[in-house]
């Protein structure tokens, strides 16, 4: 104090403090710079100065998007003087970088720089077949809310905050493919059976699908017979399965029902029966009317179901055989036997032969098993001109008695027997009387025609 009592007179002293305020890019300070310019009235030696009493030693300490709150060892009015010590701050969303604290030194500079930082976040990688929109970019307190392009589903967090430590919260998510694909069958159909057959063929266009998510559709699966397929008659159920390329499935299906139009059941008439094409009785079948041997066919011999469920004509009789004796030679005769009846000629010296009364007795008894099988008996019995002839009680002239003599080789000396298929060739001869089991035995093995065997095979033996 008494340094600055004695000086005052002598020296005056202008300091004049130029301030200027400046924005040190990067650094988050505004610090002000100083100019100090002496005026000197006198030249005199410049006395020291008291360090303690300079309330302004160090700039003003300011911080850009942040708080200082200083401590001055001379009170609160000492913001910037030599050994003050300033506590650094951010605002909300801001990071300090520097010392949290400095102090202003001897050189009148402060202990250190620090700035604030904004907070950011690093930016958030793009999501396969998703997107995300945040509210304000990479900010702290930004929020990211995903979501998914159409066919796909959000696993994971649906949104993310940027946090004070610079990290998103949560996790990323995914966009997975867990929607099934859209398959659509075609529309169920009924079909009539196709005209003789008991199945349809039935066509129809694959499946429409399509993949909600990428369009992919890695398989499209048939459980089925194939389109183009005959199908019985009935319902029948058709599936497709298809699969996308991250497994998801979907399935369809429809039905196919075929009909069979039917006609009534025909009856088979009396001494004969009906052999049909198909099932018998569905549209398209034919069926021919066939008369036992013996039996001769009056009426239409074919009936055709039609698709009205209706037979063709009318059902015909099988009438007796009429054997017309009254021809001019034994061809004739034999020709109204053809394919309809198997002749068995027996031919005998007398009457009176063993042999041929004995023949004749057993035919008798198998009269039942001779007509199952189409056997008509003729017999040439005695020594002209009292020779007699007769196919039951049909009587032969001796003209045609001879040519069926000479034709079939048969002797008058002694009893002999020759068996005819339906073709008239001679098939078997006898010189002795014949069972009538073995006789049916040899039918039965070499003569029967597939037709009589199958319907011997399904109506069995009604002379048993």
């Amino acid at each position: 104090p008494s340094m600055a009592q004695e000086a005052a007179p002598v020296l005056l002293v202008v300091l004049a403090r130029l301030v200027s305020s400046t924005w040190h890019e990067g650094s988050g300070y505004y610090l002000e710079s100083h100019t100090n310019e002496v005026y000197a009235e006198e030249t005199r030696p410049e006395p020291a100065l008291d360090y303690r009493r300079v309330p302004q030693w160090c700039a003003t300490l300011n911080i850009h998007r942040g708080e200082v709150t200083c401590y001055s060892p001379r009170g609160s009015t000492y913001r910037s003087s030599l050994g003050t010590r300033c506590e650094l701050s951010c605002t909300r969303g801001y990071r300090l970088v520097g010392p949290s604290a400095v102090q202003c030194l001897p050189n009148r500079h402060w202990s250190g720089m620090a700035y604030c930082r904004q907070i950011r976040c690093h930016v958030l990688p793009a999501v396969l077949r998703g997107s995300y929109v945040c509210s304000a970019g990479v900010q702290m307190d930004s929020r990211c809310d995903y979501t998914c392009l159409p066919g796909y589903q959000l696993e994971g967090d649906r949104s993310r905050i940027c946090m004070e430590d610079g990290h998103w919260s949560g996790s990323e998510p995914i966009c997975v493919d867990m929607e099934p694909p859209k398959i659509r069958c075609p529309d169920s159909r009924e079909r009539i059976a196709e005209p003789g057959k008991l199945t349809a063929t039935v066509y129809w266009d694959p499946p429409r699908v399509k993949d909600s998510a990428d369009g992919v559709i890695k398989r499209v699966m048939l459980r089925g017979p194939e389109p183009g397929s005959e199908f019985p008659e009935g319902e029948h159920v058709i599936r497709y399965t298809a699969h996308d390329q991250a497994y998801n499935r979907a399935s369809c299906k429809f039905r196919i029902r075929v009909q069979v139009r039917r006609c009534p059941v025909l009856k088979p008439p009396q001494n004969g029966y009906i052999s049909c094409t198909s099932d018998g009785n569905n549209y398209g079948a034919t069926c021919e009317y066939l008369c036992d041997g013996g039996y001769e066919r009056q009426g239409t011999s074919l009936r055709v179901c039609q698709s009205t469920q209706q037979w063709t004509g009318s059902q015909p009789l099988c009438a007796p055989m009429q054997i017309n004796t009254d021809v001019n030679s034994a061809a004739s005769l034999l020709d109204q036997f053809h394919e309809k009846r198997r002749l068995f000629v027996i031919s005998a010296p007398n009457p009176s032969n063993r042999y041929y009364k004995m023949q004749i007795s057993m035919l008798q008894q198998a009269a039942c098993g001779l007509d199952l099988r189409h056997v008509t008996t003729i017999e040439l019995v005695g020594q002209p001109p009292h020779e007699v002839g007769r196919i039951r009680e049909h009587q032969l002239s001796l003209g045609i008695i001879e040519e069926l003599r000479r034709f079939l080789h048969l002797t008058r000396s002694h009893f002999n027997a020759v068996l005819l298929d339906k073709a008239g060739t001679d098939r078997e001869r006898y010189i002795s009387p014949v069972s009538p089991d073995e006789l049916f035995v040899f039918i039965d093995t070499y003569l029967l025609s597939e037709r009589e065997a199958a319907r011997r095979a399904q109506s069995g033996d009604p002379c048993e």
